[in-house]
């Protein structure tokens, strides 16, 4: 299947998949976010929709942020990102997430672990290790993130840097408030997910909305010493 990358979410053939939503954080935070994050999230997705025009939507796990309450206002969030979604022609997919535990409260649909978009590719979360074995895993969790001079973007991660030799495909955050692990000098170690086993086979990708461009740096191993010495 065709990767075509975008706005903080990755198109794979006809499948738009985007991780850590992580609505309510905004609502639960001690500080104020500069826009309310969930109307945000709300109008890149139909954006994105409107685009790339995707047969079904997967939200890849946390989808929530706080783990014991609703903060007012998610689930019209979470409906709102439904009527889009079905307003596009597509199927909402939903994946659990490790902040997921309220998500039975504001969602009425199916949840899952995860979701197979063909014979070698499957969609996870990526808190733990899944639960079907893939060629290629595409996820989230970590939120990856690249500082090039003292700037910082959200980046994807590709590479066969996954559990015997697996492809992975690591999504940023599509929340744009949501801060997440800066991969200049991560090692494995660093990542919270046990799908990233070696770092240093895997690709940085920044997606420039603005230019339309996709800038694609060579493998960290190769990278951090140029990174370091900026």
């Amino acid at each position: 299947m065709t990767l075509r990358f975008h706005d903080r979410a990755l198109l794979v053939g006809d499948t738009l998949v985007c991780a850590d939503l992580h609505l309510g954080r905004a609502e639960t935070s001690a500080v104020e976010a500069p826009v309310r994050d969930g109307h945000d999230i709300r109008d890149r997705l139909e954006s994105l929709c409107d685009t790339v025009e995707p047969e079904t939507v997967v939200l890849a796990g946390d989808v929530l942020h706080a783990f014991e309450t609703v903060p007012r206002g998610v689930q019209r969030r979470i409906e709102e990102i439904h009527e889009c979604v079905t307003a596009a022609g597509a199927t909402l997919v939903i994946l659990e997430g490790n902040h997921d535990t309220m998500l039975e409260q504001v969602w009425e649909g199916p949840v899952i672990d995860h979701h197979r978009l063909d014979a070698e590719t499957v969609v996870v979360h990526g808190h733990e290790e899944p639960s079907v074995t893939a060629d290629r895993y595409v996820l989230g969790h970590d939120h990856p993130a690249i500082e090039i001079e003292g700037q910082r973007y959200p980046c994807f991660l590709q590479g066969p840097g996954g559990p015997e030799e697996a492809a992975v495909v690591v999504l940023p955050a599509f929340n744009r408030f949501t801060s997440g692990v800066v991969i200049n000098q991560a090692s494995a170690g660093a990542f919270q997910s046990p799908l990233v086993v070696d770092t240093d086979v895997l690709e940085p990708i920044v997606r420039d909305e603005e230019a339309e461009e996709t800038l694609r740096f060579p493998q960290l191993g190769a990278f951090r010493d140029r990174l370091s010495g900026q």
